[in-house]
């Protein structure tokens, strides 16, 4: 196959044993996602390439939200020139929209393929984020796909798509596709178990704050103290185990929102943008993390993001 290089994951992926071999492309396309120079990969990316590694049925990457489960993704493949081809599930997503559809072009019907189509005649990943927000009808529709067989397309005049020897499909969620006890993820329906079965399943949690703080170090290199930013992990710690049920920082409530990684390193460059503006030391910090989260929060979750603040911080 042209345009198909072996890498030597080693070089690529830490971790990973010498002489151990991963297909990708020879150039990015582009759908390639770009590559981010202060990313760091977070422990289970070592099973998102167990998974590339291992190769034949689909990845299911489920975890809570904003622990960076696409962005891991892209992260990984873009390493490998993959190309990716994605879509984000909700309730009223339909197979066509992934598959194609006739449009007008220059004055005559001409059929437009959809993202799945085109992973599957030209080789790359498809990527469907928030799978479990699909209706389980519709996600059932992807059987044979999952399966390894071929896409047929009859609004095109049945056409067959033979898919690619590169074709790889990857999921994200926030659930296990058994639905949400917790009642955290409106919207989230349970999956059919045989829909389920043809998965891999990885589970993604948030990264140790080790791993955040070189990240935050990164993005401000020495603009904010590092007993700034470790005190700022420490609260985004707190938040996230607040929003997941579990007790922390002495208090027992529960909230609606949680800290990605993205809203960290927002809270931390807002810190450096009002800082250069001449905002007041005093509440610079507070000013930041309210712009950065607590404005999306209720206000008993805002109070308490305050409180939480006030604890750590002083």
């Amino acid at each position: 196959m042209e345009n198909i290089r072996t890498f030597e994951a080693s070089t690529l992926f830490p971790g990973c044993p010498p002489g151990t071999k991963l297909e990708g492309w020879a150039s990015p396309s582009p759908y390639t996602p770009k590559a981010d120079p202060r990313y760091v990969l977070p422990p289970w990316a070592q099973d998102i390439v167990v998974w590339l590694l291992y190769g034949r049925e689909p990845l299911y990457l489920f975890g809570p939200t904003g622990c960076g489960k696409t962005s891991c993704i892209r992260q990984v493949v873009q390493k490998l020139n993959y190309p990716v081809y994605e879509v984000t599930g909700h309730s009223r997503l339909e197979f066509p929209e992934m598959v194609g559809h006739h449009t007008v072009f220059q004055g005559s019907m001409h059929y437009e393929y959809g993202p799945l189509a085109q992973a599957m005649r030209h080789g790359g990943l498809f990527l469907l984020n928030e799978i479990d927000l699909l209706d389980p009808s519709t996600a059932a529709g992807l059987n044979s796909v999952l399966d390894g067989y071929p896409l047929t397309i009859p609004e095109n005049n049945g056409e067959l798509i033979m898919p690619h020897p590169m074709f790889k499909f990857a999921a994200t969620a926030n659930t296990n596709g058994g639905s949400d006890p917790t009642g955290l993820y409106q919207g989230v329906l349970r999956q059919n178990i045989a829909f389920m079965d043809r998965f891999v399943l990885v589970e993604a949690g948030y990264m140790a704050e080790s791993q955040e703080l070189g990240i935050l170090k990164n993005y401000v290199g020495g603009r904010i103290a590092e007993e700034t930013l470790v005190r700022m992990l420490r609260l985004a710690t707190a938040v996230r185990r607040l929003f997941l049920g579990d007790r922390a920082e002495e208090m027992d409530v529960t909230i609606e929102i949680t800290f990605s990684t993205r809203t960290l390193i927002r809270w931390a460059l807002l810190i450096v943008q009002y800082r250069a503006l001449g905002r007041s030391a005093d509440d610079l910090i507070a000013c930041a993390l309210d712009r950065a989260l607590a404005f999306r929060a209720s206000l008993p979750s805002r109070m308490t993001i305050r409180e939480l603040m006030q604890r750590i911080f002083g």
